[in-house]
């Protein structure tokens, strides 16, 4: 995990929020690359969600709404985590993260720059009296006082709820259909941690699917987006033994959920004790009709007249979070050079092109040509600094899939080389042919 935070910071991916002012927990700033990879997701996301179904539309809603609505949604309230802490080594845990805390129990602990054995803890260990953290982060509008008080969205969802008549009213869409949003979200997380894992700003892309209340329907409806969602992953390059479901046990289900499933990653962090935990990063949940019920809304078929609450099948997968274990999925470390095999339709380049040599003038004006050629289509870098063995391993790391090299044969016959990055191998093509092959590599 140390080597992909390093990574992060020295190729542009991942930075410390605020950095030079010695950053700030649980923020973090997304770099050149980090931002194009991100957008990638996210512009996957939504064309996998939206732009190639018909029953489901998009939102964007405000990041802050009226404090009545997390009110009624019962955040003010309920959303709190219980947590407790260790009173030998201070970890916080999560008191309905029961393994965690049986592990935590049965491990060695470092105490005082000591470690401890697993007997000694076993038989010394204590814990807090579980302690409630609201986890909704307060916001106060107005230019003079008394300011209002709001929140700062604790998730997204809520904002497709409240929209829910707009929606119905402003488009033709019918029963079962779909809204999808990806946003921003804010969370006073009292143990931010995991590099981007577990961050207190974050973004969400959710799925709220609508369906008539009917149990043949919702478990149809769970199991097709249980497997819709874990494809998704696959098509883009997650290696399926590092991804699972995990059904959530009845007593840590939230209390309007008639089922809930998480897909978890094998990551390479978790506590201090393990070398790999698996760990959630999107979830998959039929919460039944708690949130437009809460809301006080129904639908009403314009055909038979009938009125109804609908139950709601909910996927939301964190962007962070993702992006996060599509990074560690795709590091690769060989002999000679570090690779990110990420899947090209979501590398933050597609290609880089290089003069051979940057000294003459014509074979660099050939390769300006070619770059600019292919900056009109695709995200494309221009570099011509050291020699070309250096570029490639730079372009290794970063994940680009193809290096564009303009040498002394192109002035002659109008063709590049073209190397492959997880191969290394090399191709001669046509320079009009360079568009068409890179389209039909990204599938597009």
């Amino acid at each position: 995990m140390e080597e992909i935070v390093a990574l992060c910071k020295r190729r542009g991916f991942i930075y410390p929020s605020s950095d030079i002012y010695g950053g700030i927990t649980g923020f973090w700033d997304y770099g050149p690359m980090g931002v194009e990879l991100k957008n990638n997701i996210k512009r996957e996301w939504w064309k996998k969600m939206v732009y190639q179904r018909e029953d489901v539309v998009g939102l964007d809603a405000a990041i802050v709404m009226n404090p009545v609505v997390w009110e009624k949604s019962g955040h003010v309230e309920g959303f709190t985590d219980p947590l407790i802490e260790c009173k030998l080594c201070h970890e916080r845990i999560r008191l309905d993260k029961k393994e965690e805390i049986e592990k935590h129990s049965s491990s060695p602990h470092l105490i005082n720059n000591e470690k401890k054995s697993a007997e000694w803890v076993k038989e010394n260990i204590q814990w807090t009296e579980p302690k409630k953290f609201n986890l909704l982060t307060e916001v106060f509008l107005g230019a003079t006082e008394p300011k209002q008080k709001a929140y700062l969205r604790g998730e997204i969802t809520q904002g497709v709820f409240v929209n829910f008549k707009n929606v119905i009213d402003s488009t033709r869409i019918k029963i079962p259909f779909g809204i999808a949003q990806i946003g921003k979200a804010f969370r006073n997380e009292v143990t931010p941690g995991n590099f981007t894992f577990r961050s207190r700003e974050f973004e969400q892309m959710e799925l709220e699917f609508f369906i008539k209340p009917n149990e043949a329907e919702g478990d149809k409806w769970f199991q097709y987006w249980k497997e819709e969602r874990m494809k998704w992953y696959l098509s883009l390059g997650i290696q399926e033994k590092n991804l699972r479901f995990r059904d959530h046990r009845q007593d840590e289900r939230a209390h309007y959920a008639k089922f809930a499933t998480d897909i978890e990653y094998k990551a390479p962090f978790g506590s201090p004790r393990d070398e790999a935990s698996w760990s959630e990063f999107e979830g998959i949940h039929h919460r039944g009709d708690w949130d437009l019920g809460k809301h006080g809304l129904q639908y009403l078929n314009p055909l038979s007249g009938e009125s109804f609450t609908p139950w709601v099948l909910e996927t939301s997968g964190g962007v962070d979070r993702a992006t996060l274990f599509f990074l560690v999925d795709a590091y690769c470390k060989e002999e000679k050079r570090i690779i990110l095999k990420l899947n090209p339709k979501i590398a933050p380049i597609k290609a880089a092109v290089f003069p051979l040599v940057s000294n003459k003038e014509e074979i660099v004006g050939s390769a300006r040509e070619v770059f600019l050629k292919l900056k009109n289509v695709f995200n494309v870098a221009w570099d011509d600094r050291g020699n070309i063995g250096k570029r490639y391993l730079s372009q290794d790391e970063i994940g680009t899939p193809f290096c564009v090299t303009i040498d002394y044969q192109t002035l002659e016959d109008k063709t590049v080389t073209v190397r492959d990055r997880d191969t290394t191998k090399q191709e001669r093509l046509p320079i009009d042919k360079l568009i068409l092959f890179i389209k039909e590599k990204l599938s597009i």
